[in-house]
């Protein structure tokens, strides 16, 4: 795979110095930041950073690079939040290191009897969009499919469009140097200033738990999720029983720490040769 910087002229409206370039859209000026450009295998990613006058986002086009010159014509893009960007490289490092990890060498053959399986999962919510990643193994190789569906109605960012899906498809060969192309460009032009911060998560056996803080005309909230696939369960947390709601995850984590303790001791005292009193 490579991984190339790349400035696009497609279609496009140069401004001032420093100003980047402007693409008219709808009657919308969208603005081009940055753009990268890897390839793997025989397919060619695109992720460029771009402003509306409703936020930062960033589109990941995915080309196949055909045989002939004219052959570039089969196209898939994925459109998210620069502030749902972390949460998508969280996720595609989790799906690294499995990979890496836990995997067969990729030129293994694969049966028939597995063919299209499913390896990994996880998902990501924000707001009304949903990102379903997929970990795959088919005859050709493994790879991870990407696929975003939105609820009808515009996006907070409003470069959605009415209830439709997006998917692309990585070559898990290529993965690092996606995340890698991906992390660049939210080092860079992340959304700093987006009232939605990243999501906290940790993974606890086939188990991963999300804490995502949020906020709505109600007021502000945490939302906790736990997510064992295909499965996710929510609960949301407003700030004003925050203090009481931490205030007994103290309690009973004592009181768990107590009865582990006590499940240790009897262990203990029921193996063979123990010594339990004179």
């Amino acid at each position: 795979s490579h991984c190339v910087n790349r400035v696009s002229n497609r279609g496009i409206l140069r401004t001032g110095r420093g100003g980047g370039w402007v693409h008219r859209q709808q009657g919308n000026d969208i603005q081009e930041l940055a753009s990268k450009r890897v390839d793997i295998q025989k397919k060619r990613f695109y992720l460029d950073v771009k402003q509306s006058v409703r936020g930062r986002f960033l589109k990941i086009a995915e080309v196949w690079i055909g045989r002939g010159r004219h052959d570039n014509i089969r196209k898939s893009k994925l459109t998210l939040s620069m502030s749902m960007a972390p949460a998508l490289r969280y996720s595609l490092g989790d799906f690294i290191d499995y990979y890496h990890a836990a995997l067969s060498p990729t030129g293994s053959a694969v049966s028939d009897d597995h063919a299209h399986r499913v390896l990994k999962s996880e998902f990501i919510e924000r707001d009304n969009r949903k990102y379903f990643l997929d970990l795959k193994e088919n005859q050709r190789g493994r790879f991870l499919r990407i696929r975003q569906t939105v609820s009808k109605g515009h996006g907070t960012m409003g470069y959605y469009g009415q209830g439709i899906e997006q998917t692309i498809v990585l070559p898990a060969q290529g993965l690092i140097e996606f995340r890698d192309a991906l992390s660049q460009l939210i080092e860079d032009y992340g959304d700093e200033d987006s009232d939605e911060r990243e999501a906290a998560s940790f993974r606890v056996d086939n188990k991963r738990f999300y804490f995502d803080v949020g906020s709505n005309r109600y007021g502000i909230f945490l939302k906790i999720s736990e997510v064992r696939q295909p499965y996710r369960n929510t609960i949301t947390v407003p700030l004003k029983a925050w203090a009481r709601f931490g205030e007994n995850f103290i309690r009973y984590e004592e009181e768990m720490r107590r009865i582990f303790s006590c499940h240790k001791e009897k262990r203990t005292d029921a193996r063979p040769g123990t010594v339990t009193g004179m």
